[in-house]
């Protein structure tokens, strides 16, 4: 089954910028917080809302305190004004394209022009709208009551930024015919202009149409019309215990789209739902044998602990270490151990990220909680039969890493942010890059030889980096569920696009390194071939970027595969140079 995401789906800046706004109020403004209305059309961020305690203001009291939040839709102006005379502080999260036409609105109507605003009169935006033309407002929501206005000398048209294309110009050609001297604005938002094209072009690619969205949203709603006006399947669900494995099961291609109000977690919940259903139906069948074995490896994290080890192969390898084997089983042990405890720690975040993870963390906590420990124990005794050296860094670095929830600071000193190791934003991601970079790279050395030359410090940075890049690319797929649980990751400071930006700078920088490396002998020759990794995961990030790899088990598998390449590069060159 081939499944394609639209890549208009999902958050449009203003509900983005919205949402973002509510979840850093707690913190920044005065409590409690709330939203004046529903802050945006989804059940699911509204109930995660609901559950930090954001409430929602739906009448105006006489009196009140804390911070009131002025819904992405807008609200008339006199709502404002009366929040801030009953007492609250009001942070406006209308979005910015609603802004513009309560402008134009606010504008004309004080020059004396009638509003005629193509929407639904109860939906919340065009109730804000009406606001700002005060006895000059119009509402028309269909052909019928476009044509039964009566004939204005002076009137400007105006969309609500969520209406359908096509009905908007086919008011544009009515206008244009019988009331010519009308002023038209086309205040259709271009997120929600691009999202029904998009809809459009990829009923011709796919049986079957997903539109993913709160159903009491405009914009989803339309969506859902445009998909069905296709001719193809169009099946509108609000989460994934909606969707239907019988009406699926012939379908050989599926197209998902989402609402403009709707989080990215929702959609991949969608997406790892399809993915799974053409193993579910066939149970015995190899794929289905080889998918399960693949989501049972990453869950474990046994694939990205065999990766550890790999990459440690060829780090040792690079530095011409001969007995590499108790450094592998080190690495092996002691990432296991630490990837199992993080996801152990993790779980609030993987509700949203990955809930299958967090489920199955939580159906074996107390097993997986024996298996880190077991592995952790392992690895340190391993390390004490290698010598003192490895026993005392590793035993240092696994103290640093079940120190990272330990809060070191009371609660007591309200003016300090930082508390806790994990408070430090983006210390998880470059820990976990340490971490790996030392124990793969920096222990035998130590080890054999009691330091580090130039050549081990190169192995160090390129593995430290690779590890660094992974990690903060996983980042970057899950900041929306980070953002949710207060954790700041260098995508969330940075941003996604800027983030991005820099780790294919990293991977060019680790395979242009590894390439130099080669001719002025720092590194032995070993090094060209593993310079093929980075440049792999540089592909396989563009590749994400365009849309071609969707975020699943596939291209979770795959990037962990990238460490498995080491190694297996690393023993293929070991043996043609013995050959």
């Amino acid at each position: 089954m081939r499944i394609i995401i639209a890549k208009t789906a999902g958050f449009c800046m203003g509900v983005r910028r919205a949402v973002e706004m509510v979840l850093d109020a707690p913190g920044r403004h005065e409590t409690p917080i709330c939203t004046y209305g529903p802050l945006i059309h989804n059940p699911q961020v509204l109930s995660l809302l609901e559950e930090k305690g954001i409430s929602v203001l739906r009448k105006i009291p006489a009196s009140g305190s804390g911070t009131v939040l002025i819904r992405a839709h807008g609200v008339p102006p006199e709502a404002g004004a009366q929040l801030e005379k009953a007492g609250f502080t009001v942070i406006d999260a209308t979005c910015p394209r609603v802004i513009k036409v309560q402008r134009i609105i606010q504008k004309h109507a004080d020059r004396g022009a009638e509003v005629i605003i193509i929407g639904d009169a109860d939906h919340p935006e065009v109730i804000g709208l009406l606001g700002h033309a005060g006895d000059r407002g119009h509402v028309a929501k269909n052909m019928a009551a476009v044509e039964a206005l009566p004939a204005f000398d002076k009137a400007i048209i105006v969309a609500q930024t969520t209406q359908n294309t096509r009905f908007f110009e086919a008011v544009k050609a009515w206008a244009a015919e019988t009331h010519p001297h009308y002023r038209i604005f086309d205040t259709i938002c271009d997120s929600t202009e691009k999202r029904q094209a998009e809809v459009k072009r990829l009923a011709g690619e796919v049986d079957v149409l997903v539109v993913v969205g709160g159903r009491n949203s405009g914009n989803t709603q339309r969506l859902a019309d445009v998909a069905r006006g296709s001719g193809k399947t169009a099946i509108h669900v609000e989460t994934e215990s909606e969707l239907d494995p019988e009406a699926l099961a012939t379908a050989r291609s599926i197209g998902i789209t989402a609402g403009a109000s709707t989080p990215n977690w929702i959609i991949r919940r969608i997406y790892r739902t399809l993915e799974a259903l053409p193993y579910s139906r066939k149970k015995k069948s190899w794929r289905g044998g080889l998918f399960a074995f693949q989501h049972s490896l990453l869950l474990t994290n046994i694939y990205v602990a065999s990766g550890a080890g790999c990459l440690c192969y060829a780090s040792t390898r690079l530095q011409e270490i001969p007995d590499a084997g108790p450094y592998i089983v080190i690495a092996v042990l002691y990432v296991l151990s630490m990837h199992i405890l993080n996801h152990l720690t993790g779980r609030e975040e993987d509700q949203y990220n990955d809930p299958h993870r967090a489920r199955f963390y939580e159906n074996h906590k107390r097993a997986l909680v024996v298996l880190a420990a077991a592995a952790g124990a392992a690895g340190l005794l391993t390390a004490f039969a290698v010598g003192p050296t490895s026993f005392l860094t590793l035993l240092i670095m696994s103290l640093m890493g079940l120190s990272y929830n330990i809060r070191f600071l009371p609660k007591g000193l309200k003016k300090v942010k930082y508390r806790r190791i994990r408070d430090i934003p983006g210390s998880k991601t470059i820990l976990i890059a340490l971490a790996w970079g030392i124990v793969t790279s920096v222990f035998p050395p130590l080890s054999e030889w009691g330091g580090m030359g130039v050549d081990a410090f190169l192995v160090f940075l390129a593995a430290t980096l690779m590890v660094f890049i992974r990690t903060a690319f996983f980042d970057i797929l899950d900041m929306q569920g980070d953002r949710i649980v207060g954790k700041e990751t260098i995508p969330i400071l940075l941003g996604e696009k800027r983030s991005l930006r820099l780790l294919k700078r990293l991977l060019l920088i680790v395979a242009l390194s590894l390439v130099l490396s080669v001719p002025i002998g720092l590194l032995p020759p070993l090094a060209l071939p593993l310079a093929f990794c980075p440049a792999s995961f540089y592909i396989v990030m563009r590749a994400h970027e365009r849309g071609c790899m969707l975020p699943g088990i596939r291209l979770e598998f795959l990037v962990e595969s990238h460490f498995i390449f080491f190694g297996v590069l690393t023993l293929l060159w070991s043996l043609v140079a013995q050959g």
